[in-house]
């Protein structure tokens, strides 16, 4: 941290006031996010202890941002430590623009129009960024070449197919890897490959798409980062939508290389299932293995996308043992109770004061947690906060700066996080979560928009917030 503090001073010419651990937003890569700010400026900190990666982003961020493409600037780094400061884009991805703003099927135009935007500028990262970028600076690989395909097919045949329980021929599938492997290998590679390039690693500003998480990136075929985008598992776009996005991202794409579209097709559908194939490996690794169960919520969306693909697409080549395995996961008793767990938690989060007491359970499930922030510093007692509520900018900031509130969030976080996950694997549709003060002003409803934040964006949950003492005060 006071690494972190000496780049933000040497950036801004003045100290870090605020330190906000950020949580849930790089997923299982082991580094630690955190926002730095003051009264008028703020940054991202990270600290990770892969130097090679950490060189990996930071090359391409610099070398991006020299093409005019919208990524984040570096403010300061100090590799020797593992950190580094880079701009804050806010916190709305893609994703959870998409997950506020859809009725099932039906999405909202402006989610529309902004993955216009993305599948429009994916050819500059591409092509136009991808023709001088330093591919030395790659990690761990420099191309997408055969042994990463490998690692992606091993992947989900060790950690999906055999944990899940599903039957397969291990020499069989090997022959059919060899003949997919070879075909994606036949496609044109010297691209720039995101390699990461979904929802939750856009992030909107203002309405405008900015990418992060980019340090996986190496020379590729063009078809892979799209169908990334399009069929990805937690987004479930509908394929109406995918095949407009398609479409308009290779209009993009004509206006920087020639484009032979029925070429482009006959790869794109392999690299559509080898990408589904690594995202059930890592889905796999984190939920059966780790027993991280909340991973396990994305294979139904994955099995629809499979389920999608064995309809409505012939690959050029015969895989018979994979499409046998696909069948007989879409078949799986085991993954079909997946499928059940799909349907979404209602986590209902309440604030209230103790003087008007709890509130009580309207789904006859009995009630859940009740936690009792009274302990915690109180905005109240100081003048400037009187008129304010847990969810203004000041009180916000205030509660922020306390040691014991951040200590009571990552406890309240650690129980609540365990209910959500058991709930979710036995069925159960709603659990309860009230925050309660004295006056139901301040810290409850600060701590319940905490909660709110944590989980909204999770697939798989749908959060409600009731704040009582506000809609009593008409607020």
């Amino acid at each position: 941290m006071n690494i972190l503090n000496r780049l933000f001073e040497e950036r801004f010419h003045s100290p870090v006031t605020h330190v906000h651990p950020l949580q849930g937003q790089l997923g299982g890569s082991g580094r630690q996010i955190i926002r730095l700010s003051n009264e008028k400026n703020t940054a991202i900190g990270i600290v990770y202890g892969v130097r090679e990666e950490n060189i990996a982003f930071l090359d391409f961020s610099k070398h991006f941002r020299k093409h005019g493409l919208p990524v984040p600037e570096i403010y300061g780094e100090d590799l020797d430590h593992g950190v580094y400061l880079e701009e804050d884009l806010g916190n709305t991805t893609l994703y959870e623009f998409l997950s506020k703003n859809r009725d099932d099927a039906t999405i909202a135009a402006p989610v529309v129009e902004a993955y216009r935007k993305v599948v429009a500028i994916l050819p500059r990262f591409q092509v136009e960024a991808g023709r001088d970028l330093n591919y030395e600076a790659c990690y761990p690989i420099g191309s997408f070449d055969r042994q990463s395909v490998a690692w992606d097919l091993n992947y989900f045949k060790y950690y999906f197919l055999r944990l899940a329980g599903v039957p397969f021929n291990e020499q069989a599938l090997e022959d059919d890897f060899g003949r997919l492997t070879d075909f994606l290998m036949s496609a044109e590679r010297h691209y720039f490959l995101y390699r990461d390039f979904q929802s939750r690693n856009i992030v909107l500003r203002d309405g405008q798409p900015f990418f992060v998480d980019y340090q996986g990136g190496r020379k590729g075929a063009l078809q892979y980062d799209i169908a990334s985008l399009l069929f990805d598992a937690k987004a479930d776009l509908p394929p109406e939508l995918r095949q407009e996005l398609l479409d308009h991202y290779l209009d993009a794409l004509s206006g920087y290389i020639k484009v032979d579209r029925e070429a482009f097709m006959k790869h794109y559908y392999a690299y559509v299932y080898v990408r589904i194939l690594q995202a059930l490996g890592a889905y796999g690794f984190r939920g059966f293995y780790e027993r991280k169960q909340h991973f396990l919520q994305s294979v139904p969306f994955a099995m629809k996308n499979l389920r999608w693909l064995l309809h409505h697409v012939t690959l050029p080549i015969e895989l018979p043992t994979l499409m046998a395995a696909f069948q007989s996961m879409l078949a799986s008793e085991k993954l079909q109770g997946l499928a059940g767990q799909a349907e979404p938690l209602t986590l209902r989060i309440f604030s209230f004061s103790f003087h008007q007491g709890a509130p009580k359970d309207e789904t006859g499930h009995g009630g859940g947690f009740v936690f009792d922030g009274r302990s915690l510093p109180n905005p109240g007692r100081e003048e400037r906060f009187k008129a304010l509520t847990g969810k203004d900018t000041p009180v916000i900031e205030y509660l922020n700066q306390q040691e014991s509130v951040h200590q009571f969030l990552a406890s309240v976080m650690s129980l609540v996080d365990a209910s959500v996950a058991s709930y979710r694997e036995r069925g159960f549709k709603n659990l309860m979560v009230s925050f309660g003060c004295t006056g139901g002003q301040h810290r409850s409803i600060y701590l319940a928009e905490q909660l709110a934040k944590h989980f909204r964006a999770r697939n798989g949950v749908e959060v409600a917030v009731r704040h009582l003492q506000l809609e009593k005060m008409g607020k």
